[in-house]
């Protein structure tokens, strides 16, 4: 596994040649790479290591999945014009991102519920990620809380995102335990007021919430916490009727399990006894998110915390703007991989138009579409400023948990290297429009 040092831009160079030599040498022997290289056949992998419903929460998109589709289609609206006869022996992927020098321009984006895919979920990930100095977005939708996280890859970059709750004292505790847990930036998403008509989670009946999966962060807070316990102590918490059959038998030890944060107790018997857990489930399915976000509410993101704050899910250029004069430190075009909305405007698409409107004040995180080295290429000569990986990374962790990661990371970089290399370019911030034909 080649890895890049944290905090050295230069131990970056050169990784294609490094990552190719690797495979190959392995081969010699007849071992072969954890993860496979190619796009199709890692999201193939993935299909066949993961259950139906973890494959489909994490691979499936909105409606009838145009916009995933969409997001894919117009990477292939661009092509890289190579420029030959141009010494590239020596390349640099360094950028300049939130005040520091970056080895590369690759982020994690945050994705949820991780524990699907691997036992060892954000922990694995933080790994992997610290080993290539590549910042992670820890998910407020996590299977280990921030602090957990922390200590699994002490010192490495890190962000928080923030699911806008309807509580302002859950919003402001969540914010001040990821300062306190050494993140660099709070990214407050903002596409998820509602949740997105999401077909292949519903034709499945399955939302890994309703089983106390992917609410780490809220059960060890220590707001959420009170909240709960004043619902369970008013007896607020509905009983619904649950059918009982194998599955929801399942269901039920599984929130049991994961009640022990709430209880105190590891004893599973204490918990399937306890309202505690189903209680959390209810408290946060009322509590996760708000349709009554608007600027002004999000202005006080800025009392919370003195950390950067980047806004996530910015798709037009007005909202760009408006961002630019709310103060925002940095600015995230995504539709969430195509999760929320049908039809949606793919990024690619309008991150020139956003590009031109920041004009540089603030950087500019892209996701949605992403699978491999040549897209980040594309993304950052139309006008990104670091771009997020999302279910690549996913998929590597589900086939081979942290050296799964490690790999898709390592692959996607090297990629971006060789494309850089022979487009006859030596750094990152020679990518621009010159670099790309449009089609």
């Amino acid at each position: 596994m080649v890895s890049v040092a944290p905090n050295d831009p230069a131990a970056a160079r050169g990784i294609s040649r490094r990552t190719q030599s690797d495979i190959y040498r392995a081969g010699i022997s007849g071992i072969r790479p954890a993860v496979p290289t190619a796009v199709k056949a890692l999201e193939a992998a993935a299909r066949e290591a993961l259950s139906a419903e973890a494959f489909a929460y994490i691979e499936g998109g909105a409606g009838s999945g145009r916009t995933v589709a969409a997001n894919r289609v117009e990477f292939d609206r661009w092509q890289i014009w190579p420029r030959p006869l141009r010494d590239v022996s020596a390349r640099d992927l360094s950028v300049e991102f939130l005040g520091r020098t970056r080895p590369t321009p690759l982020v994690l984006a945050p994705l949820g519920v991780m524990e699907m895919a691997h036992p060892e979920a954000d922990l694995a990930v933080a790994r992997a990620a610290a080993s290539a100095g590549v910042p992670y977005t820890l998910s407020n939708q996590a299977s280990f809380p921030m602090e957990r996280v922390a200590q699994a890859a002490p010192g490495a970059p890190r962000m928080f995102q923030l699911y806008w709750s309807a509580s302002d004292a859950l919003n402001a505790s969540l914010i001040g335990r990821a300062e306190a847990s050494g993140c660099e930036a709070i990214v407050v998403t903002l596409d998820t007021h509602l949740l997105g008509w999401r077909t292949r989670d519903l034709d499945l009946g399955y939302l890994p919430f309703t089983r106390g999966l992917g609410i780490a962060q809220y059960t060890s807070d220590p707001v959420f916490r009170e909240l709960v316990k004043q619902r369970a102590d008013a007896a607020s918490a509905d009983a619904t009727a649950v059918k009982m059959t194998a599955k929801a038998v399942a269901a039920g030890l599984t929130i049991a399990r994961k009640g022990a944060a709430l209880t105190g107790s590891q004893n599973l018997r204490d918990n399937l006894r306890s309202p505690l857990p189903r209680t959390a489930i209810e408290t946060f399915l009322d509590v996760f998110s708000t349709p009554a976000l608007t600027w002004d509410e999000l202005a006080k993101a800025r009392e919370w915390t003195s950390l950067p704050i980047i806004l996530k899910g910015v798709v037009h250029p007005d909202d760009a703007a408006r961002a630019l004069d709310a103060g925002v430190d940095g600015v995230w075009v995504s539709n969430h991989g195509g999760r929320q909305i049908d039809h949606s405007v793919p990024t690619l698409a309008v991150l020139p138009e956003i590009a031109e409107r920041v004009g540089g004040q603030v950087p500019i995180v892209f996701d949605s579409g992403v699978r491999g080295g040549a897209d980040v290429a594309i993304a950052l000569a139309l006008g990104a400023s670091v771009v997020a990986l999302g279910r690549p990374y996913a998929y590597g962790l589900g086939i081979a948990g942290e050296q799964g990661v490690r790999d898709v990371i390592r692959n996607v970089l090297a990629e971006l290297d060789i494309t850089l290399g022979l487009a006859g370019l030596t750094s990152i911030d020679q990518l621009d429009r010159d670099a790309l034909r449009a089609v």
